[in-house]
């Protein structure tokens, strides 16, 4: 996160005083461990696979992306910071301990962050998660409609891009929702892989099965150190999942200037302020988040 943050100037808006304060930040994943940087910012923690009351996470991947999100660094000594230290987080645990998970509870946990997106004044969901695209349409038409409607609601739902690139139409639902922003990688290369798990160009790129520009963004998601599980402090993991949170880190920065942004307000903000990477638009979309840029 140290080199996330240099790379994507993310000091600025430390600089102004915005540390994403009073922005509720939602993420649909695997869940939380209650790790020392998120301090008391968990203010609400749903289990939909076991029906737990207290924060676990059973994987660790989705720690990570709340740590890349929100974690203050304090283990760390702020090296590991995320992005928006001080914003809060609301967590609901939709996928087990392999990473799996089915389409009715994120509808679900949709519509409950929708009916209470007030009471934990929630501007920002994050879904770093994907499902593939010959999954089956009923399913995939139902995960579409859940994002359209977070979206409609005032949700800025930012997702993964996936990580089955480099091949034209990769990008996994629900990322092909034409209203929401989708997040790649520009640092999935052969030389930045290294030992990571997975193939070189593996993010999701576009177009979309409609022609819709897809990835919106990207920022680099390879060999990202961020909150992990005890024992382990902190982790490297790689992937669209691990740049999705970095968008869904700036955007609470930016709400924290501009608190009465809606989504389309966030997007066209976005689209303006992005630094163009030189890369093909079926990869970089609109190009790189500058958060000194975006504020």
């Amino acid at each position: 996160m140290d080199r996330v943050r240099k790379i994507i100037n993310a000091g600025q808006a430390y600089e102004k005083g915005y540390y994403g304060e009073e922005v509720g930040v939602a993420v649909l994943d695997t869940g939380i461990y209650p790790h020392p940087d998120f301090q008391h910012r968990i203010v609400c923690f749903r289990d939909y696979v076991r029906g737990r009351m207290a924060p676990y996470d059973d994987n660790g991947h989705g720690t990570h992306i709340a740590g890349i999100i929100g974690g203050d660094g304090g283990a760390s000594g702020g090296k590991y910071m995320g992005l928006a230290p001080r914003c809060h987080l609301i967590i609901l645990k939709i996928l087990d301990h392999k990473g799996n998970g089915n389409t009715e509870h994120v509808v679900q946990a949709i519509d409950w962050l929708v009916e209470h997106r007030k009471a934990y004044q929630v501007r920002i969901v994050n879904i770093s998660i994907g499902m593939v695209l010959h999954a089956q349409s009923r399913e995939r038409i139902r995960l579409l409609q859940a994002v359209e409607y977070a979206w409609d609601n005032d949700l800025v739902v930012v997702a993964a891009a996936g990580n089955n690139g480099p091949g034209e139409s990769s990008i996994t639902v629900p990322g092909i929702c034409r209203k929401i922003i989708t997040v790649g990688c520009f640092d999935d290369t052969k030389e930045r892989i290294g030992k990571a798990p997975l193939k070189p160009d593996y993010s999701g790129q576009g177009p979309t099965e409609h022609c819709v520009v897809k990835p919106e963004l990207v920022l680099p998601g390879t060999n990202v150190t961020s909150c992990a599980p005890y024992p382990v402090m902190y982790m490297q993991k790689s992937g669209t999942s691990m740049a999705a949170p970095m968008v869904s880190g700036g955007i609470a920065l930016l709400l924290s200037k501009y608190p009465h942004f809606l989504p389309a307000d966030v997007k066209l903000r976005l689209y303006e302020r992005t630094v163009d990477l030189g890369l093909p638009l079926s990869k970089q979309g609109w190009g790189m988040v500058d958060i000194g840029r975006l504020l």
